[in-house]
């Protein structure tokens, strides 16, 4: 399994970028989203990708943030809901309001993705709300997913041995209450909480 890529964006479309990986171009599909996030000059790129594997080929698609990636892989475990359809959905809606939409119930909303019919989205929200609480957390899936500082400082936390489920609790407590706080802000803030 590719978890993901670091190197040179030689192209990108809405629909696609090709990284330069040491010499080795990948085509890796990519939703409005993610495409939206991308710098327009050719530097240093980022993904977490999601491989994959059928007969007839290998898909690799990227993700400027691991829990769009996250949602990518919820979305496409419910019947009926291809790799395809899942990025379609990526694309017409941030991830956010997705995961609002199924952890509300908010089947309107969902069928307004093209492609999306009403036992589709019934059985999106059905299949996906448990896990969409479970995996982001009630409170998480109302704060920002792509802050950055959020996820340098839980991993710091982690390493200093606080369990990362204790930590997410104290550090979304402190980015709700602080307005863009610096990495050092949120571990020394969440030190003391914790």
């Amino acid at each position: 399994m590719i978890y993901h890529l670091k190197g040179q964006l030689i192209e990108k479309n809405p629909t696609h970028v090709v990284i330069d990986c040491n010499g080795v171009g990948y085509f890796v599909h990519i939703s409005l989203h993610t495409f939206s996030l991308l710098n327009n000059n050719s530097e240093a790129i980022h993904l977490y990708t999601h491989l994959q594997v059928k007969e007839d080929s290998h898909t690799l698609y990227g993700f400027k943030e691991k829990s769009e990636r996250e949602l990518f892989r919820l979305l496409i475990s419910v019947s009926g809901v291809g790799s395809s359809t899942a990025r379609t959905m990526l694309s017409s809606l941030e991830p956010k309001q997705i995961m609002e939409a199924i952890a509300s119930g908010d089947a309107a909303t969902v069928q307004k993705i093209k492609g999306i019919g009403t036992k589709t989205a019934q059985r999106v929200i059905l299949d996906l709300k448990d896990k969409i609480l479970k995996v982001f957390g009630v409170d998480e899936i109302f704060v920002s997913q792509n802050n950055t500082n959020r996820e340098e400082a839980l991993s710091a936390l982690e390493t200093l041995g606080f369990l990362r489920k204790t930590a997410e609790k104290v550090v979304d407590r402190i980015m709700k209450e602080t307005t863009d706080p610096t990495v050092e802000t949120i571990i020394k803030l969440a030190l003391k909480n914790l």
